[in-house]
């Protein structure tokens, strides 16, 4: 039997098939993905899995924010691909589109997973906030959760940083990365970036994707910023540090949350930048606790695996209800 998870990432868009004990991954660039077809992309998966579009048994696809529907349900059922507006935090490329509508329209059987929201099952005082974490979050807590953490905290680090708290198998909150600590490229809106939207220089939605630490440094882009760290060069050790505090922080408040639910637990890392070791050791001596680290790929697996536990007739994932079939 064959699963598929789909990881819609800020760079690229990641697959991963779980067939019994076999697990086989790939990516996509978002503007390589912009630039196929409905039927190269579907070729493309074929091709990297060595498996026939027909043969593949679910498809666990995550889109954008997920913030127009609550359940894990048929993606062919959704509005509006599961999103209240087009609008909203990030960079647009097209990618992401492009292979939604194509697993759409292929036939294969194939979930939608939602983002967490004001209406979704989480801790009341959460939804203060109307957008908690986008879907893919969701793959990698339930990767973590199949491989045997009931409680946990994992902060998901790259060009933004989310972090999620997880009490007895359920989210029970989480922080997105418009909200608290800074990633690469992203960031919550400080007093001077509200004025300069407020005087027009800029949208709210630009001010947030040029709010990351990249800003600090001379460097154009994250790839340039960890090699330059890996060199131990000022700026680049300057903006991982930034970034390691702020996660650090992050996950001390959803600990807290935790103990709310009277449960403590280990504590994950996963991203781009959470797998890069200067920053694993900053965060763990900012906490004065150990902790596990993931790599890019769990969150399409953990798609797959959530694919894989539907299929087989599982109604709830993490406290998320399914409606499927």
């Amino acid at each position: 039997m064959a699963f598929i998870g789909i990881d819609h990432g800020t760079t690229a868009m990641r697959f991963a098939l779980i067939e019994g004990e076999k697990v086989l991954t790939f990516e996509l660039g978002r503007a390589e993905a912009a630039a196929m077809s409905e039927n190269e992309i579907l070729t493309s998966i074929e091709e990297n899995f060595k498996v026939r579009c027909e043969t593949i048994d679910l498809i666990a696809l995550t889109y954008s924010m997920g913030d127009g529907f609550s359940a894990i349900k048929d993606v062919r059922s959704l509005e509006g691909r599961g999103l209240k507006s087009i609008e909203g935090a990030g960079k647009k490329t097209g990618g992401g589109t492009r292979i939604f509508d194509a697993i759409r329209n292929s036939g294969i059987p194939s979930i939608a997973i939602p983002g967490l929201h004001a209406e979704s099952k989480v801790d009341p005082r959460m939804k203060v906030f109307s957008h908690l974490t986008s879907p893919e979050k969701l793959g990698i807590a339930y990767h973590i959760l199949c491989l045997g953490y009931k409680n946990f905290v994992v902060s998901d680090i790259s060009s933004n940083t989310v972090t999620l708290a997880v009490a007895d198998g359920k989210v029970v909150g989480a922080i997105d990365a418009c909200i608290f600590a800074p990633g690469v490229h992203h960031g919550p809106l400080d007093l001077q970036a509200i004025r300069n939207v407020d005087n027009g220089y800029c949208t709210a939605n630009q001010a947030f994707v040029e709010a990351g630490t990249l800003k600090m440094t001379p460097y154009k882009d994250r790839e340039e910023l960890l090699s330059a760290a890996g060199k131990k060069e000022g700026p680049a050790l300057l903006a991982l540090d930034t970034i390691a505090l702020f996660a650090a922080m992050e996950i001390t408040s959803m600990q807290l949350l935790l103990k709310s639910y009277e449960a403590t637990g280990e504590i994950f890392l996963a991203g781009s930048v959470g797998e890069f070791e200067y920053v694993q050791k900053k965060i763990r001596a900012h906490l004065g606790q150990e902790c596990q680290c993931l790599g890019k790929w769990h969150a399409a697996i953990g798609c797959a695996e959530i694919a894989r536990d539907v299929f087989a007739g599982e109604k709830s994932i993490l406290g998320v209800d399914v409606s499927y079939p």
